[in-house]
């Protein structure tokens, strides 16, 4: 199942990215682009187009940055 879920806890309104990277940095897909209320938010990101591999999804919001490693096998 290339599928998987994020959890996002925004504490505060404010603009949200959250976008997925391959290891050499480049963009594979954006999740979240756009300003949000405070609530919990739960995305999904099929994988079903990119290669097994590493993966970092980096969330942004405000000033606040997470980065989750997840590894994709198909």
């Amino acid at each position: 199942n290339p599928t998987t879920s994020v959890d996002l806890s925004l504490p505060n309104d404010s603009y949200v990215s959250v976008i997925v990277y391959n290891v050499m940095g480049q963009a594979v897909a954006t999740i979240a682009d756009r300003y949000m209320t405070a609530s919990v938010y739960d995305f999904s990101w099929n994988a079903s187009d990119v290669p097994s591999g590493i993966y970092f999804i980096h969330a942004k919001a405000g000033r606040d940055v997470a980065i989750q490693r997840v590894m994709l096998i198909k």
